[in-house]
């Protein structure tokens, strides 16, 4: 948190990094080095103010010191020494005025600072110069499989032209001014090819499944247990959960990860075809089905919901928080994302988020972004060692297992982190620490492709 100098010590308040929380690295959030320049300036703007008042007192105390000269022939002593005491007063009040200015004027250079490093930094990864530094990236060195894939997907037109003989020099100049990869442009040209026309976006029926009374865990740790078991024991199915606090209603959407398709592109939405759509077309269709879901399971207008997903099903979760469709049906309050390539996503004012990582996890970087330092958005970056027990299925990668984000959730819940405190006490305020709710399935079906124009 900002370290503030008391007055007189000369010091300027300075933002600081959150530090680590054992094997948590935390990035955003009220601990957030963003929100601690938000506060930092707010308090600037305050002391102009402040200034202003001591200037006008100021002011005040020298037409007062004039004042008294014509009386200080009668009465030389007592004429002098009052007129020597509020000359004094003055003097004590433009140097406090004086301090307060610096103090103001130390806040907004060092944010001068922050910026331009911070822009120093963006064009020399643009470039493919350097490592990110803390507040561009995850972490300052982090070489794991998340910051390698994205820095290695935010540098792939840059790479893509080395390869093709442009000059180095030329290459980086280039990578300056066109800026990081457009995963959603390069999927939308992929799905564009008419050989692969089947990953297109298509329209989404529901059908309702099962539906159920029991009690469930609400904290991040408990929604995240009960997506694993709604990804394990089904295929195209999300889960929606009615929740009963204080009287009012709340509901719970959980959008599994990606379940491989026979071929891609078939009927399950949550296929791999279901990441173009996630990524290059902002869940077009998935979050109409989610909207479609809510109703039928009885949410009516204006209630609160909270979006949890993994993978695929986290970048579902997230775009709900920018779907202006859904927005003005839902009220959305908290995103929890788990190993999901979110960093490309601004959510609308006041909806908060917190995304779980790991640094062996390599998905949450395939998007080449770091999710922004917010006050509101929180990103877990797990840095714990992960071992794979003898034959368990490494998927595509045992970082990537929602069991793993399990196992952070509980940490962060434990955590007296500011940022993580703060979250933590968000998404309870939100639903609540759990209790009885009503559990119902959702089935999403992808129509089939249309026939090929001559039946053939």
């Amino acid at each position: 948190m900002a370290e503030v100098a008391p007055i007189g010590a000369g010091g300027t308040p300075h933002p600081r990094a959150p530090e680590p929380d054992g094997t948590l690295r935390i990035r955003g959030g009220v601990g957030g080095i963003h929100f601690q320049f938000e506060e930092l300036l707010a308090g600037a703007a305050a002391l102009d103010a402040l200034v202003l008042q001591l200037q006008a007192i100021e002011v005040e105390a020298e037409a007062v010191r004039v004042a008294l000269f014509p009386h200080q022939a009668s009465s030389y002593a007592s004429g002098s020494n009052a007129i020597i005491a509020v000359g004094e007063s003055g003097r004590d009040i433009g140097r406090v005025r004086e301090h307060l200015q610096r103090i103001g004027n130390g806040v907004r250079a060092s944010h001068r600072e922050y910026e331009f490093a911070e822009s120093h930094a963006a064009i020399r990864l643009r470039m493919g110069l350097g490592m990110p530094g803390p507040a561009t990236g995850p972490a300052p060195l982090d070489v794991g499989l998340r910051g390698a894939t994205e820095g290695a997907v935010r540098d792939l037109t840059r790479i893509s032209e080395l390869l093709v003989g442009i000059p180095p020099a030329a290459a980086n100049l280039a990578g300056a001014i066109v800026g990081p990869t457009d995963v959603g442009a390069v999927l939308r040209a992929i799905v564009a090819i008419p050989a692969l026309a089947f990953l297109k976006p298509r329209p989404i029926t529901v059908s309702r499944g099962e539906a159920t009374t029991k009690s469930v865990d609400l904290s991040a740790a408990g929604m995240l247990r009960e997506l694993d078991h709604v990804g394990a024991t089904s295929e195209g199915e999300i889960e929606v959960m009615q929740v009963d606090k204080g009287g009012e209603r709340a509901w719970v959407v959980l959008i599994p990860g990606t379940q491989p398709g026979n071929p891609p592109g078939g009927g399950n939405p949550l296929d791999e075809a279901g990441i173009a759509e996630a990524l290059g077309y902002n869940s077009m269709e998935t979050s109409k089905a989610i909207r479609q879901a809510l109703l039928e399971a009885g949410a009516a207008a204006g209630e609160t919901v909270v979006a949890v997903g993994h993978s695929q099903g986290g970048i579902h979760a997230m775009n709900l928080s920018k779907d202006k469709a859904f927005l003005a049906e839902y009220d959305l309050k908290f995103v929890v994302t788990a190993g999901s390539p979110v960093g490309g996503i601004t959510p609308q004012a006041r909806i908060g988020s917190l995304h779980l990582e790991h640094e062996q996890d390599w998905v949450p970087g395939a998007e080449g972004k770091a999710n922004p330092d917010t006050k509101d958005r929180v990103t877990v970056t797990m840095t714990s060692p992960v071992i794979l027990e003898p034959g368990e299925d490494p998927g595509i990668g045992p970082a990537h297992k929602l069991s793993r984000y399990e196992e952070g959730a509980k940490l962060v819940q434990l955590s007296s982190d500011p940022s993580l405190a703060a979250s933590t006490a968000a998404l309870g305020g939100i639903l609540g620490a759990g209790g009885v709710a009503k559990v119902s399935r959702f089935k999403l079906n992808r129509e089939a492709p249309p026939a090929p124009r001559g039946g053939r």
